[in-house]
């Protein structure tokens, strides 16, 4: 007897202890803590700071929870707060959802590469339930992305220079970190003669004289950085007021001089000349005057005199401007190439922007007798290539001239037209176009040929034809067409002065100006028994026309279409050798799943009480009793009896049929005790109707230590299966009824063996 009372006192323990499990109202989830490095070979202790890189992102933390057992979908996650530790926007560093029965476990995670800060903190959270641990004690984290030395410069410079830096007359200057991505995402220690300066960001801007460089702050984990900048050497001293005396001249004229000259000279000062910013002479101890030569192409600028030396800071002077005197332009005003057709003329052009100027034309490289206005009058007795010479006629300048561009002029042998779509033009697409003459060429001796389109276009004669035949009253430069019935190929004879041509021809092939319509009896396919016929209100008699199905021919060529199949149609018509194609027609097939119930197909209710279904989504409704005796045309109906029903309800043609079965709830309690011996006698756990066979109703049980050895939704009342094995007598399981939203009911169930 006393084993029997052993075990079943263990069995009634087990039970009590079960049970208190089950009345806990939630789970605990406690703080992470930083814990050793768990990948092999395993840490000792934990870590105080993150300081990660490219070369080291492997942390750990400890995490503890309390039953009661989480729901199996459930996952925990760390969150990072941000440097203050705040989690308004927390970051997720690891999740793990195949922990939900271990209490005492390690996240292992890698710091995001923004991450730097001195006040991070850590939490888990669990998704099913809902629940938050607290926050963590804070940790400094650092990803530190920069581990070699940065660099830093004058704003303003190209580099660090030689390493020195003047500060002039109580003046500043501003030292900047350069070199470095993203350098405003930083923060900075800055130093001065190795003493920290207060300001954190990539710049600052000082006025004492001393050696100054920097660090990116990476707080707790600098140490890690070796990011320590090059030193600038910044100096005090004055200014010394440079400037250059005013020349004799600032006007030049080609071959001309003047001479630049610093007003302090003989000081032992280095100076460096500029022009329009740009240095010209290298730095020069006591070079104090630089000459400006007008004879050198681009001599007119700017310039500038930069100086230093012990005890100056480096000055620039005020700029000096040099013109040039002897400068203007030249625009030729007429087209580079130009024929004259016999017995015409035509006019060179050329203007310019010189003060009183002079001109001289010549053809060939030879002056033309008398040519000396700004244009020039030839005719077809005069080809050749032609330019003005444009000198001053007074001034200091007057030996400046400058040549305009050439002008060709020529006869030509023959004038050429070309035609051309005016707009984008696709055959049987387009059911409009217009066609003209884009260009017009000229053939001159030598066999080059010259674009004469603007001298010519607006002279010409035109007379458009179609298939070779003249088209009446199209004689201007373009033509328009805009019916089929204008279908063909085109070209166009032009005249001007002698000159004929025939262009090119241009096949146009419009599209009729239709709206072709299909409609159909019904746009959803019910199956093989449901015909569905396709149509149109345009008549197909005599016509060559096709069904498509898909894009595929289908091969009919019936004025209607009789189909069963779902799918894309479409009706194309030959028209004059263009496919006219319909709209599009899309027949879907039939989705069952678009009537819907307000209840589970399986409906359970107290005896003596009714029950009230809806329907939704057809056009009518049909409700059968198991005798297939219509009961309602209503898309709801009430139950009061149980037995098993039908609805057929109606979308367009097609009908969909819904069994529904009712049953009066069942009265008895979940059951706490099951005698699987097999004897056909509370083998089962079965569980009230208004818990089994509920779609939405998910059945949990856990063994006693707390594992998942059942996890079901639509539960069918057949656990345990004859093939489930109980190493123990009177095994105590826990079980956990629930739908989406609750907890519908939970208890133990013990296993008599």
């Amino acid at each position: 007897m006393k084993p029997q009372l052993r075990t079943s006192l263990t069995s009634i323990l087990t039970a009590f202890a079960m049970l208190a499990f089950l009345a806990m109202e939630a789970q605990v989830l406690n703080a992470p803590v930083a814990a050793p490095n768990q990948t092999p070979p395993a840490g000792s202790s934990p870590w105080s700071q993150a300081c990660a890189s490219d070369s080291f992102n492997d942390y750990w933390v400890n995490f503890t929870w309390s039953p009661p057992l989480v729901n199996g979908d459930n996952e925990f996650i760390l969150e990072l707060s941000d440097p203050n530790g705040d989690f308004s926007s927390p970051v997720e560093l690891a999740r793990d959802g195949s922990k939900n029965t271990t209490f005492d476990f390690y996240f292992q995670f890698a710091l995001p590469t923004d991450i730097r800060g001195e006040g991070y903190r850590m939490r888990v959270r669990s998704t099913s339930p809902a629940l938050t641990s607290p926050a963590s004690d804070p940790y400094p984290m650092y990803y530190i992305s920069v581990n070699t030395g940065i660099t830093i410069r004058p704003q303003g410079q190209a580099d660090f220079g030689d390493g020195t830096a003047q500060v002039c007359d109580g003046n500043s200057i501003t030292l900047e970190v350069y070199g470095l991505s993203n350098p405003d995402t930083y923060q900075y220690n800055w130093y001065r003669s190795g003493t920290p300066i207060a300001d954190k960001g990539s710049s600052i801007t000082v006025s004492q004289s001393g050696m100054y460089n920097v660090e990116i702050d990476y707080g707790s984990c600098s140490g890690s950085g070796n990011t320590l900048s090059n030193l600038i050497d910044v100096t005090v001293g004055s200014s010394l007021g440079i400037a250059i005396n005013p020349p004799a001249k600032t006007s030049l004229c080609s071959g001309e001089t003047a001479d630049l000259v610093a007003n302090i000279t003989g000081a032992g000062l280095t100076y460096t000349w500029f022009k329009d910013g740009t240095a010209i002479t290298s730095p020069t101890v006591d070079d104090d005057t630089y000459t400006v030569d007008a004879s050198v192409a681009g001599f007119e600028g700017d310039y500038e005199v930069e100086v230093f030396g012990p005890g100056a800071c480096v000055e620039r002077s005020a700029a000096v401007t040099i013109t040039n005197a002897g400068n203007f332009t030249v625009a030729r005003d007429n087209p580079a190439e130009l024929v004259v057709l016999p017995g015409f003329t035509e006019t060179l052009s050329v203007s310019t922007d010189a003060s009183s100027p002079t001109y001289q034309w010549y053809k060939d490289g030879v002056a033309v007798s008398g040519a000396t206005s700004n244009t020039l009058v030839v005719g077809d007795a005069d080809s050749g290539v032609y330019f003005a010479r444009v000198s001053l006629s007074g001034g200091a300048c007057t030996a400046t001239s400058i040549d305009s561009e050439t002008t060709t002029v020529a006869v030509p042998s023959s004038i050429n037209a070309t035609i051309a779509y005016a707009s984008a033009y696709t055959e049987c697409v387009n059911t409009d176009i217009v066609l003209e003459i884009s260009t017009l060429t000229a053939d001159i001796s030598g066999g080059s040929t010259i674009d004469v389109t603007s001298q010519l276009i607006s002279g010409i004669s035109a007379q458009w034809k179609k298939d070779g035949v003249n088209v009446a009253g199209a004689t201007s430069n373009s033509i328009s067409l805009t019916d089929v019935s204008e279908n063909g190929d085109y070209d166009v004879d032009i005249a001007i002065s002698g000159y004929a041509d025939t262009s090119n021809a241009l096949s146009v092939r419009l599209l009729v100006n239709e709206v072709l319509t299909i409609s159909s009896t019904s746009t959803t396919s019910c199956g093989p028994s449901e015909i569905i016929t396709l149509s149109t209100t345009t008549s197909l008699a005599g016509e060559t026309f096709s069904w498509y199905r898909d894009g595929a021919d289908l091969g009919v060529s019936t004025e209607t279409l009789d189909t069963t199949e779902p799918g894309t149609y479409q009706l194309v018509i030959d028209r004059n050798g263009c496919p006219l194609g319909s709209n599009e027609l899309v027949i879907s097939p039939l989705n069952p799943d678009l009537i819907t119930l307000d209840s589970p197909d399986n409906v359970v209710f107290p005896e003596g009480t009714s029950r009230t279904v809806t329907a939704s989504g057809g056009d009518s409704y049909r409700w059968l009793d198991q005798n297939n005796i219509e009961m309602s045309t209503s898309s709801s109906m009430t139950f009061s009896e149980e037995g098993s029903f039908l609805l057929v309800a109606r979308i367009g043609n097609c009908e969909v049929s819904r069994a529904i079965t009712v049953q009066y709830l069942d009265t008895f309690k979940v059951p706490n005790v099951v005698s699987a011996n097999g004897d056909g006698i509370n083998d089962l756990w079965v569980i009230p109707n208004s818990y089994s066979n509920q779609t939405d109703v998910n059945v949990i049980i856990y063994n006693d230590r707390g594992e998942e050895v059942l996890n079901v939704f639509n539960y069918q009342n057949n656990w345990p299966e004859s093939s489930t094995s109980f190493p123990r007598q009177n095994m105590v399981f826990y079980y956990k009824i629930r739908n989406a939203n609750e907890v519908l009911k939970q208890g133990t169930i013990t296993i008599i063996r």
